[in-house]
């Protein structure tokens, strides 16, 4: 099953170290299009509201640089538990298990010239600030110079 992942610049420095990503469960967010709906708007969808869940990952965490982080992940339904349905062709998961790095697929990351209103809206999520910015697609063995460029 394919899962996107919300993350953040310290937590990829992590997983780079660590080479998996720790934490049971972790949250997650997958396509759920159900019988006539578009599985590739589902995933950007799911996409999205794990960029939105990164939010909330920055607020917990000041020091982080204000970039939304999404990892993409192919991961076996077996350790996949379902938790909600988020409307708009989402459901909220939970992975149960750590997560290699082999399993990561992608990696989606808002641009530096996001930061300041990625920092608005983790201070105000009700604020749309960042509604005009998409994530910029990033292949996996790209992450350690996404780590060092957020480091500078």
């Amino acid at each position: 099953m394919y899962v996107f992942l919300p993350s953040t610049v310290p937590a990829l420095a992590a997983l780079l170290e660590e080479g998996r990503v720790e934490g049971t469960p972790l949250t997650a967010f997958v396509a759920d299009p159900g019988v006539e709906g578009d599985s590739e708007e589902a995933e950007y969808a799911a996409m999205y509201a794990a960029a939105e869940e990164s939010l909330r990952m920055l607020a917990a965490d000041p020091e982080a640089p204000r970039r939304r982080v999404v990892l993409a992940a192919e991961m076996p339904d077996r350790i996949i538990e379902h938790r909600a349905h988020q409307g708009e062709g989402v459901a909220r998961v939970s992975v149960l298990g750590a997560i290699p790095y082999k399993k990561l697929k992608s990696v989606h990351v808002d641009d530096v010239d996001a930061a300041e209103d990625v920092a608005e809206a983790v201070e105000d999520p009700a604020s749309e600030a960042v509604e005009g910015h998409e994530l910029m697609w990033f292949a996996v063995q790209e992450l350690r110079y996404l780590v060092e460029e957020a480091r500078r």
